[in-house]
């Protein structure tokens, strides 16, 4: 994981907070409705392009709810960092399949660093991948058990999808079910994203 990477998941594991419909609703005023042109609620003094795009606000919570994430239990994480920032949102799916998972975790963030700064920083373990057209990357670390992550380009940088495939039984998920579906919801949030 990139370095923003480990900082960005580390402040999102920090400074979570609980963001019921109504805080969100309540946080968000009159731009509840889905808009890639709000003005962002942090900047950084980088003189990187300001992340304009809410993953707890601008990802609608029926596109999040079909995927199986309850949308009512997400959580929502300001991250500046000087050099870039991430807006986060954490969703949960407890979808149970007895023997199997007992669900998944999932981080998007958006950010203001770019597609290439993100390959350069993990080449080792990145794939060139398209979402809808979209340059994207496609991450699996072997060393990081259980984890898949799709990053996105975006008009403003990028957004980050990392989901953590929670077992039902002790031990890993064989490799090639880390990423099971997660494509699928990367493509569904895409038409929402900047360009």
């Amino acid at each position: 994981m990139g370095r923003w990477g480990t900082v960005a998941l580390a402040a999102v594991a920090a400074v979570v907070t609980a963001c019921s419909p109504s805080a969100a609703d309540e946080a968000a005023g009159d731009e509840t409705t889905t808009s890639t042109t709000r003005t962002p609620r942090i900047t950084d003094d980088s003189g990187r392009p300001p992340v304009t795009f809410d993953p707890c606000y601008d990802i609608p919570d029926d596109v999040m709810n079909a995927a199986g994430y309850d949308a009512a239990k997400k959580e929502v994480a300001d991250m500046p960092m000087g050099t870039y920032t991430f807006l986060g949102c954490t969703y949960r799916d407890d979808n149970k399949i007895p023997g199997t998972r007992r669900g998944y975790g999932l981080n998007i963030l958006a950010g203001n660093v770019t597609l290439d700064e993100e390959h350069s920083n993990n080449a080792h373990i990145a794939t060139a991948v398209s979402i809808n057209g979209r340059r994207a990357l496609l991450e699996v670390d072997p060393n990081r058990n259980d984890t898949c992550k799709y990053v996105v380009e975006t008009g403003f940088g990028l957004l980050m999808l990392t989901r953590i495939y929670h077992t039902d039984y002790p031990g890993s998920a064989p490799i090639g079910e880390w990423c099971t579906g997660l494509e699928e919801l990367a493509n569904s949030i895409e038409p929402f994203l900047p360009t």
